[in-house]
This record gives structure tokens, C-alpha cells and sequence, in this order.
């Protein structure tokens, strides 16, 4: 077979070369050049019928077409199920990335071993042995007689495999270890990552497999490899945590089959990742007394309302530029309602070094935290405890109002299902209906929430 012919693309101008340089001489960027296959003038590589005999697709009307809801069949873990939007699709892509030892092949084996009850499993490793991936099913106690494994990284060969044995789902894991010998680039490189996904891509939708990529991230914990790898698959998850904690988050980034933002919570135990039925319990500490710069709020991931607890120290700065951290919580937003608190609030902490946390690992990146954030603030520079049984949530503006949050509702009940007695909340998320067990307090400004907190201390 004669080798592919290749050139070389800038990724920023589009400029193609014959060889390889440091700086694209269209463009004059560095290190934009990446090996590309040449086209061929009669078709392509990914059709073997000539273009002059290619049928064009039929121009439909969009109310001719009928909408039909998209086949799903589960994977045997509830918590893997809910962040896929209910399970997986036929003919879907799913790329799931994380950092290394953080649990992704462990719960794709456990998923894996579930599915080949039922469906046709296919487990392609590049990165372990067929030994190492045995030893991992023996610990983690799993029944994998119906899986079939194959030690490959060669593409050619694993398409081939996948036209043979027509698997239902197959695993390749990882995309980074796998190279097509129409390239010359190493594996893990950008032509190799963007031409193996796209090549596994089509093979997916045009066999109906459900492939399922395990990607490799950066040190900043993005995906590594080209951006178009994200933009043709069709689910995107990432998994968040600790490596040194038992527990894990797996969130959906992008769905085209479900919605963005859920959010899966496992458990990390002997026998592998166990989903956890009421996370809301992982993110609150467990006191024995109300303490200072504690207060629990209700985020909304998905679909899914969360207690998590926010805690703030406040602490005497010693140096000249005092210290603002924040974990779990965006950084410039701290500084921001700092700013807020001192001129709506004449609560000033100018020379107070402040360390915000969110309890168990999880991010939130909505700002309906901003008034729990606040009134831990208050509560560590007062040390004083905020009431027991409180709940608030709700975005702080700049004007030092109190914005609504979506899906107030849904928060509400969550808290008091969770036996708390008092929320307080935007005046525009008050319910029309009281809620059973709950104290519901409305604020309209950050200075009316302080004087209503210090009302109910009383």
C-alpha cells in the first residue's frame, strides 16, 4: 500500500507548506504548522466512491421531518447514566477526560461489565496490557467473561476490528496512544489526535457504535490535543476531585443528546466507583456547634439542586497587600464582593487577609453563591455563628442588590428536604405557596440581608 501523501497547514492563517518549518511563512506565527493529509483530486479519504458518481442528499423541508426521540440504553450506573442525559446513544461519541489516576478507565470497565450483559463490548487499551486490565477486573470484582479486550493502537487495525466484530460500544482508551500509518507525526500529536477522532467518528455513525474516547488533559486541566476534538464528538465529560480524596465528580461540558452541566457524584471505594445517592450530604461539614464563616447554600447543577457549605476566614493581614483566596469559587469574583460589602455594607476588610472554601472539592461557577460568600465573610469577621438551619443563595450586583436565581423552586425544596428551617433568599425568588418546615426571609440589598441575620441572631 503506498504511504499517504502529506503536507503541512497552519492552524491560524490556513497557509499549506510542502515541509515542516518553526515560524508559517504566510502568517509569520510560531509553531502553527501541523502535518495534514493531501487530498486526492478524484475523492477523498473518506469514500471510496468517485465524486463524480456521488449522489447529493435530498434538500427536506424541516416540518416534513419527523422528530423522533433518541434510542438510549443505560449502562448500569445510575449516577454515569444521569450525567450522559440518561444513558448512552447508538451511533454516539463520548469523550471523557480527566486527570491521570483520577478513576476514568475504572469506571468505564465497571460500565463496560454491565453493558456486555445485554450488547456486544469492545474494550481497545493502548495505554495497559490485556494483563493489567484482567488484574483491574479481578479487584474490582466485576463480571467480565462477555468483554472483549483488544491491545492495539495502530488505527487501521482497530477499524478493522470494529467492521469485524460490529460491537455495540467500544472503548478506546486513550485517544492520545492511538497513530494512523497514513501519518508520520507521533501519536498524541495534533494530525494524529484530529485524524484518528475523526476516522473513529465516522466509523461510529456509520455502524452504529457507540465509541467512547478517554482523552488526556493538559496541566491546566483542559483537554489536551486540537480543539476540533471537542467539537466533533458529541458528549463531552470531564472528571473533577481530588486524586487523594474517595470522592469523585464527573460533569457534562457538552451534550447533543442531553443537558450541559450535570452533574455525577461517585464515590471511590475497594471495588471501584460507587454512585452516591444524596451528594448533598458530601458537602456539608458535619458540626457538633454552629461555627464562624460557615453558611450552607443551594446550587443548581443540571437539573440537580446541591447543599454544598461555603466557609470563610477572615484573618489580620501582616503584610502590606493583603491575601485573597478563594477554592472552588471563582477568584476575581472574591474581590469584587469585598468591594460590594464595603460600600453597600460599611463592611470593610481592606487590611483582613480572606479565605473562601467550598466544602468537598466541588467548583461552583454560578454567581448565585455570591450572598452565601458574603454572609460568611461577615459571620468570620464577627465571629459569630450564622443561625442554625439557615439556607440562602442568590447573585449580589454591583448596585448591592440581591438578583434572583433560576429554578428558586426546586433550591427551596431540596433545603427543606433536607430538614433546614430558614432560607433566605432574593425577594424575587419567593414562593407563592409556603413551604412546609421552611422560614422563607426575602432581601432586596446586601445591607438589608446583615440586618436581617443580625435580627434573627437575636
Amino acid at each position: 500500500m503506498a504511504k499517504a501523501k502529506t503536507n503541512y497547514t497552519c492552524t491560524e492563517c490556513g497557509d499549506i507548506s510542502t515541509k515542516w518549518a518553526g515560524k508559517c511563512p504566510g502568517c509569520g506565527q510560531w509553531n502553527t504548522l501541523v502535518e495534514t493529509l493531501v487530498e486526492s483530486g478524484g475523492g477523498n479519504r473518506y469514500s471510496s466512491q468517485p465524486q463524480a458518481l456521488a449522489q447529493t442528499a435530498p434538500v427536506l423541508s424541516l416540518v416534513d421531518i419527523e422528530a423522533i426521540d433518541v434510542p438510549r440504553f443505560g449502562t448500569g450506573i445510575e449516577e454515569f447514566d444521569r450525567v450522559l442525559g440518561g444513558g448512552l446513544v447508538p451511533g454516539g461519541v463520548v469523550l471523557i477526560g480527566g486527570d491521570p489516576g483520577i478513576g476514568k478507565s475504572t469506571l468505564l470497565l465497571q460500565a463496560l461489565a454491565n453493558i456486555s450483559k445485554l450488547k456486544q463490548v469492545l474494550y481497545v487499551t493502548g495505554e495497559e496490557s490485556g494483563s493489567q486490565i484482567a488484574l483491574r477486573a479481578k479487584r474490582l470484582a466485576v463480571d467480565a467473561k462477555d468483554l472483549k479486550l483488544q491491545a492495539e493502537i495502530q488505527l487501521e487495525k482497530i477499524l478493522a476490528t470494529l467492521a469485524e466484530h460490529k460491537p455495540d460500544v467500544a472503548v478506546i482508551d486513550s485517544i492520545q496512544t492511538i497513530y494512523s500509518d497514513a501519518l508520520s507525526s507521533a501519536p498524541g500529536s495534533v494530525a494524529q489526535v484530529r485524524e484518528c477522532a475523526a476516522q473513529l467518528t465516522r466509523a461510529a455513525k456509520t455502524s452504529d457504535t457507540t465509541i467512547i474516547l478517554v482523552g488526556h488533559v493538559t496541566k491546566e486541566g483542559a483537554l489536551a490535543g486540537p480543539r476540533v476534538l471537542e467539537h466533533i464528538v458529541d458528549t463531552v465529560l470531564y472528571f473533577e476531585g481530588d486524586t487523594h480524596s474517595s470522592f469523585r465528580l464527573v460533569r457534562a461540558f457538552k451534550n447533543r443528546f442531553g443537558a450541559v452541566n450535570e452533574l455525577g457524584v461517585f464515590a471511590m471505594t475497594e471495588k471501584g466507583l460507587k454512585g452516591v445517592s444524596n451528594p448533598s450530604a458530601l458537602f456539608l461539614s458535619q458540626h457538633d456547634t454552629q461555627v464562624p464563616g460557615s453558611c450552607v447554600m443551594v446550587t443548581q447543577e443540571g437539573t440537580r439542586p446541591l447543599l454544598v457549605e461555603i466557609q470563610a476566614l477572615v484573618d489580620s493581614s501582616h503584610v502590606p497587600n493583603a491575601r485573597r483566596l478563594s477554592v472552588g469559587l471563582e477568584q476575581n469574583r472574591l474581590a469584587m464582593l469585598l468591594a460590594v460589602l464595603h460600600r453597600h455594607a460599611g463592611v470593610a476588610a481592606f487590611d483582613q487577609d480572606v479565605f473562601i472554601n467550598a466544602v468537598g472539592g466541588v467548583k461552583i461557577t454560578e454567581p448565585a453563591a455570591d450572598l452565601a460568600v458574603l454572609l460568611a465573610i461577615n459571620s468570620s469577621m464577627r465571629n459569630k455563628p450564622l443561625p442554625r438551619g439557615l439556607v440562602v443563595f442568590g447573585e449580589v450586583g454591583l448596585a448591592g442588590e440581591i438578583r434572583p436565581a433560576p429554578r428558586g423552586q426546586e433550591r427551596l425544596r431540596e433545603a427543606a428536604k433536607l430538614g433546614f428551617s430558614i432560607a433566605m433568599i432574593p425577594k424575587a425568588n419567593m414562593p407563592k405557596q409556603d413551604i412546609e418546615g421552611l422560614k422563607v426571609v426575602a432581601v432586596e440589598r446586601i445591607d438589608e440581608a446583615l440586618q436581617k441575620i443580625r435580627t434573627l441572631d437575636e
